[in-house]
């Protein structure tokens, strides 16, 4: 008999799904979550569920109101541009460097079982969600080398900044189709290919285009989201949302 996920493991969980669903637009936008209802449409207890929601809280997905409980944050469209157009330089910059100063063989080792886990998700025609998901933290693991290998802590600091704005985070694949995602990592690909021969030039300019290309899928989602959400398109609102909550509230830390 399988055993049950231990708390902190169903959190994690629990976390990636509601994650997907927020940046899926399932909670429209300040809308306040009835943790009572989710946690029976997700048939678990309200403890990791509630941390759930915390770590969701520390990345700035959710705002977190005293004896109110957690709203969903509602990102201006123009930030979120901004984000990705400075994740682009950065990103860009970092791939640069990288290919500028030769990456270690264990970061080597990294990326190429990072690109060959990529390959072997994505090769098949399974559940998209668990392929989104496992995916997501392949493409964390991937950029994170890259930054690793750039040693810069200028391009570190402002790569914290942009994700700040959870759709601007390399986490973020959440919102792609499959085949999107198939080209993001295609993209991937090539990237590591000149940061391997060493062509800066080529690792910059093949980093940045891969970012502004992931913005340009983004935007089009979140702007799809917005207008929705403006016609009054939405759907009726899914178990464990609750009233609206238009006025602003500090972000809890995680």
């Amino acid at each position: 008999m399988s055993k049950k996920p231990s708390a902190p493991t169903l959190s994690v969980e629990l976390a990636e799904r509601i994650r997907q669903e927020l940046l899926d637009g399932v909670f429209p936008p300040d809308t306040r979550i009835n943790e009572v209802a989710l946690a029976q449409r997700l048939a678990v207890s309200r403890t990791p569920l509630r941390t759930a929601l915390q770590m969701l809280a520390g990345e700035g997905l959710l705002t977190y109101i005293s004896n109110r409980g957690f709203t969903v944050r509602a990102f201006a469209l123009s930030e979120i541009v901004d984000a990705y157009e400075m994740r682009a330089l950065a990103e860009g910059l970092a791939a640069r460097f990288a290919a500028e100063r030769g990456i270690s063989e264990a970061v080597r080792a990294e990326l190429e079982n990072a690109l060959m886990r990529g390959d072997r998700i994505l090769a098949n025609d399974g559940d998209p969600g668990v392929q989104r998901t496992e995916y997501a933290d392949i493409n964390e693991i991937f950029h994170t080398k890259v930054h690793q290998a750039a040693d810069s802590r200028l391009t570190d600091n402002v790569l914290r900044v942009c994700n700040q704005i959870p759709q601007a985070s390399a986490h973020n694949i959440i919102a792609f189709e499959i085949d999107d995602i198939r080209e993001r990592h295609r993209f991937h690909h090539k990237i590591y290919d000149a940061i391997l021969a060493r062509e800066p030039r080529e690792a910059e300019i093949l980093m940045r285009q891969h970012v502004i290309s992931v913005k340009t899928s983004m935007v089009r989602a979140v702007s799809r989201q917005i207008s929705a959400a403006r016609a009054g398109k939405k759907n009726e609102a899914p178990a464990g949302t609750g009233d609206t909550a238009p006025e602003k509230h500090t972000t809890v830390k995680a």
